[in-house]
């Protein structure tokens, strides 16, 4: 307890709280606060979309499936032809293939998928019909190239769960049993 000597001569505790230890806290936390967020948000720029052990699934011929890319720093697209395509950039246009052929814009991704889905429903026979029998409900299955910002593929996800369908999976490369 400190005491304090003033000059009226009377000795009683003082009451003001010593806050030089609390700024030297404070301060130190700022610096690292400093030096470790910026190598953070570095880290976060490299990452790579990990190749997972994939179980086979036995596919309907009614699911919907999705590629993801973009297009490489020339602007150029990937296509069956030899087009000299470099690869998908972070900063190029977003590409989206329906059955690894068709290109297609969002609002054609939407329409397209919304008219698919609709005739597969139509084909069961409505809407409560569907609903009784689940296993009928097609699903979305989304290839997305590892370079491809998460932009484009949220942008798909968006436009399918807004066309209808209510289930959105994705497909990865599995690993190789044998090394």
């Amino acid at each position: 307890m400190a005491i304090a000597t003033g000059g009226d001569g009377g000795d009683k505790p003082m009451s003001d709280i010593n806050t030089t230890p609390l700024v030297d806290v404070m301060l130190v936390l700022l610096i690292i606060f400093l030096i470790a967020v910026p190598v953070a948000i570095q880290t976060v720029e490299k990452l790579e979309v990990p190749i997972m052990v994939s179980i086979p699934s036995d596919d309907k011929v009614e699911n919907l499936l999705l590629t993801v890319t973009t297009t490489d720093e020339a602007g150029r697209t990937p296509g069956t032809i030899r087009t000299d395509y470099s690869g998908a950039t972070r900063n190029g246009e977003c590409r989206v293939y329906i059955n690894n052929t068709t290109l297609v814009d969002s609002g054609e991704l939407y329409d397209q998928a919304f008219e698919k889905l609709d005739n597969i429903v139509q084909r069961a026979g409505g809407p409560e019909a569907i609903r009784a029998q689940p296993e009928l409900i097609p699903q979305v299955h989304i290839r997305g190239d590892v370079n491809a910002p998460w932009r484009c593929v949220a942008g798909t996800i968006f436009n399918v769960q807004a066309a209808g369908y209510p289930t959105v999976g994705f497909i990865s490369n599995p690993v190789d049993p044998n090394g």
